[in-house]
């Protein structure tokens, strides 16, 4: 890929494959933890609203196997390639799908979490989000306003809107490369970044372990797992700087 494609900025999506190696489940595992409960129990307002012990308590269990997970080198590659444009006057913008905060442990800085944060809680009565790292029960007290019974975890479900969608689009239409990381590529509107790019004017890459649902929008593609391709690619990109 040709160093021309990385002179005015980097925007880089990564989805669930990107955490996998991370011990993180997905939604696509035959066995995971995702695929005991019908998700419209676990990740939407009407599945909250129905039973709120039940869905605190799911993601109390998700919030606590966080602790014990750590980046892995696709995670440290993508802080790596970070400081590496930055240090050369060039933008590189980080978008996630994925809730959990291993991108930032990895030392990224400019991560737009469009998905909300596993980490994060938000009172529905003030609006007010808060990082909150332990478990929170139906009685949680909301630490800004005091509201009692109305704390939720910061994570966007099925029907609510993506977080950061301007800011996102922005970043699109400056890009000359627009990099896929372990995405499904048939969740909206995350799939439809590569044509907002490619619109653009941007390269496309997809690294994915086996091809997205979109892969015929990338300009070029690269399968395996996440923790060999994306330091290798990365690695490519800062040679050139």
């Amino acid at each position: 890929m040709s160093n021309a494609y990385a002179q005015r900025g980097v925007v880089v999506l990564t989805g669930a494959g990107i955490s996998a190696e991370s011990g993180l489940g997905t939604f696509r595992d035959v066995d995971g933890i995702w695929t005991k409960y019908p998700l419209e129990d676990l990740a939407t307002p009407e599945g909250f609203a129905r039973n709120p012990e039940f869905v605190q308590g799911f993601y109390n269990a998700r919030r606590a196997q966080l602790k014990t997970s750590r980046p892995n080198a696709a995670h440290l590659a993508l802080s790596e390639l970070e400081a590496a444009l930055q240090a050369a006057g060039r933008r590189f913008t980080l978008i996630t799908q994925n809730v959990d905060h291993l991108h930032e442990q990895a030392g990224s800085q400019n991560v737009l979490h469009m998905h909300g944060e596993l980490l994060k809680v938000r009172c529905e009565a003030c609006r007010g989000v808060v990082r909150w790292p332990d478990d929170i029960g139906v009685r949680t007290p909301c630490p800004t306003c005091e509201a009692v019974g109305l704390m939720r975890p910061h994570v966007v479900w099925f029907g609510e809107m993506p977080l950061y969608m301007d800011e996102i689009e922005t970043e699109l239409a400056r890009a000359d490369l627009f990099v896929s990381i372990g995405t499904s590529g048939n969740v909206y509107p995350a799939a439809g970044f590569v044509q907002l790019a490619r619109r653009a004017g941007a390269r496309t890459l997809e690294l994915n372990l086996e091809p997205s649902d979109g892969a015929s929008f990338f300009d070029e593609a690269r399968y395996g797992k996440a923790s060999e391709l994306v330091p290798d690619w990365a690695s490519e990109i800062m040679r050139r700087l």
